[in-house]
């Protein structure tokens, strides 16, 4: 009798402590979701004043470039705390300086190429379909791409930020879509539409772009766990290269602040007249 005894008070200390466990996990849980979602909402009041700034900008406001510089700096600060919030060491409020001298190993991979893919200099972007940012830049990308015919190419890797929930499935699709070659079409279309991706939408961009849409749904979801790999990759290469935020542009591995199509004629022209690397 004892031995029963003995063996229920051990199945109960055993029983407890996986409930304080799971009690102790459930409220850390609860505390992170707390410290973060000030964080959240202060994204989403800086993507309403990239709105506003849109607006502005049909009435000719010659500011718009530097308003929308600010918000992008805005954007990286918060990304950076987010990126750091779940380290133990503490971290601190501004992100370090960039160096922006700094050449980065920038693999292509398997990634996406838009433009030629032997051109002599490499634009990458760390982009995400749903963010308003990548949106109002990737004009000036097709500009670059249409100034140097054959001596730029564009290569897209994926950073999906958390507070975008259409981001990700937005990342498989246009993998899916690449599989019959219109990355780039599918590309534009969710850049144009925040990232949408209900049934209707991906309708819509399957007959504008002309892709076989039953295709196009059966490699979306069938092959879901190749395309999560490949954005799990280029996150984990957005981390190795201070990524901090999207879009983030390198210049042949090195980052760029440029944001217009002069600014990267600028750094673009003394590459290919071999007086910059």
């Amino acid at each position: 009798m004892e031995n029963k005894n003995s063996s229920f008070v051990l199945l109960m200390v055993i029983l407890v402590g996986l409930v304080g466990g799971v009690g102790l996990l459930i409220g850390i849980n609860n505390a992170v979701t707390h410290a973060v979602k000030p964080l959240y909402e202060r994204l989403a009041s800086i993507e309403r004043e990239l709105v506003n700034i849109e607006r502005t900008s049909s009435q000719g406001s010659g500011a718009q470039g530097g308003s929308l510089l600010q918000v992008e700096r805005q954007l990286a600060q918060i990304q950076y705390r987010l990126n750091t919030m779940g380290n133990a060491a503490p971290q601190p409020q501004m992100p370090p300086p960039e160096d922006m001298n700094k050449v980065y190993d920038l693999p292509v991979g398997i990634s996406s190429v838009l433009g030629d893919k032997n051109a002599p200099v490499t634009i990458t972007e760390f982009s995400d379909f749903q963010c308003p940012f990548c949106a109002r830049f990737y004009p000036v990308i097709k500009d670059v791409l249409a100034a140097y015919p054959g001596k730029v190419r564009v290569v897209i890797k994926n950073f999906p930020l958390p507070f975008h929930p259409n981001a990700m499935p937005a990342a498989k699709l246009a993998m899916a879509a690449n599989e019959q070659g219109k990355f780039q079409g599918m590309m534009e279309s969710l850049l144009a539409n925040g990232g949408d991706v209900s049934d209707d939408k991906i309708k819509e961009y399957a007959k504008s772009l002309g892709l076989d849409y039953n295709k196009l749904m059966a490699d979306y979801k069938n092959k879901d766990a190749q395309w999560a790999t490949q954005i799990q990759n280029d996150m984990q290469l957005a981390g190795n290269v201070d990524v901090r935020g999207t879009p983030t542009f390198y210049l042949n591995g090195r980052k760029t602040n440029s944001r217009d199509l002069d600014s990267f004629k600028a750094q673009i022209d003394p590459i290919l007249a071999g007086k910059n690397s």
